[in-house]
């Protein structure tokens, strides 16, 4: 069996959660300040939102001690979901929220308790928009750069306060141009709901997957079997598995050698095999190869 231990990405992911944390207070505050001063239900739905990235922040910021711990005799697999786990929750914090905002919203509009935005609102929606996209194109980056679910998720978290903010903004802008259309700002927050809500699952679902010891999907699984099968001496393939580690993948299979290999060959070709998955890109950090001998009888 080969196993490689994952390089300690935790400082650089640490450094960029805190550069989104430090942004995501400031416009917390700002589009809190400016929705309860400038009369906007919207706004601060959507400043409720940016403040839900903190919790994510810190959870990423104290997860990511541990998920890069070394193996150890209560964790031979490592800790890496860990990471798995910190996603699933930063996936039903994005979920709560858009309950929540939907809740509020639905009854304001029940009560009819309509609010008049001012054009400071509309402005400091702008200015998150704008903010919100480049923190998601920064931690997103990043994520794909060193393979970090979590502050991959952490960007899409970024991403859908970027995107609740649209609606917010047009929603904003036609009550101020249309005073009658008042009741049009807790529609924008409903629809600021629905982006947030869709965020929290399409997290949650593949985390999920993953903590179940599920398989990659088909497009991995066929690469990865075609790495093995094509290494030098290998005659064939059986009993392939694969399933998750946290983030990375553990492969186990059966590899079918000539019977007539002595037993050093045959561990030197099973070695050649391993290493061959974990160099080839996929995020294999464990690899286990049974070798068989080649019986005529059996094909």
């Amino acid at each position: 069996m080969t196993r490689i231990v994952p390089k300690d990405e935790g400082p650089e992911v640490r450094r960029v959660t805190w550069i989104g944390l430090f942004v995501n207070i400031m416009l917390t505050a700002i589009k809190f300040l400016a929705g309860i001063f400038g009369h906007s239900q919207a706004l601060i739905a959507d400043a409720i939102h940016s403040a839900s990235d903190l919790t994510t922040d810190i959870a990423i910021l104290v997860g990511s001690k541990y998920w890069y711990s070394p193996p150890d005799a209560d964790h031979p697999n490592g800790h890496r979901k860990f990471e798995t786990l910190i996603t699933i929750c930063i996936g039903f914090a994005i979920a709560a929220v858009g309950i929540f905002i939907i809740l509020d919203s639905a009854d304001a509009l029940i009560q009819k308790n309509f609010s008049h935005p001012e054009i400071i609102t509309a402005v400091v929606a702008f200015l998150s928009v704008i903010a919100k996209e480049i923190l998601f194109r920064y931690t997103q980056n990043a994520g794909k750069k060193i393979r970090s679910q979590a502050l991959e998720a952490n960007a899409w978290h970024h991403r859908s306060d970027a995107l609740s903010s649209i609606p917010v903004l047009i929603a904003i802008l036609i009550t101020i141009i249309f005073p009658q259309f008042n009741f049009i700002d807790s529609i924008g927050a409903l629809i600021v709901a629905v982006f947030i809500i869709k965020a929290g699952l399409s997290i949650i679902l593949p985390a999920i997957h993953q903590v179940a010891d599920g398989a990659p999907n088909k497009k991995i699984s066929d690469k990865l079997y075609n790495v093995a099968s094509q290494v030098p001496g290998v005659i064939s393939i059986h009993n392939f598995r694969i399933r998750y580690i946290g983030n990375d993948l553990q492969v186990l299979l059966h590899i079918v050698v000539n019977s007539n290999m002595s037993l050093l060959e045959a561990h030197e070709l099973s070695e050649n095999v391993e290493r061959a998955l974990i160099d080839c890109g996929e995020n294999v950090i464990d690899a286990m190869v049974h070798v068989d001998p080649y019986d005529s009888q059996k094909t």
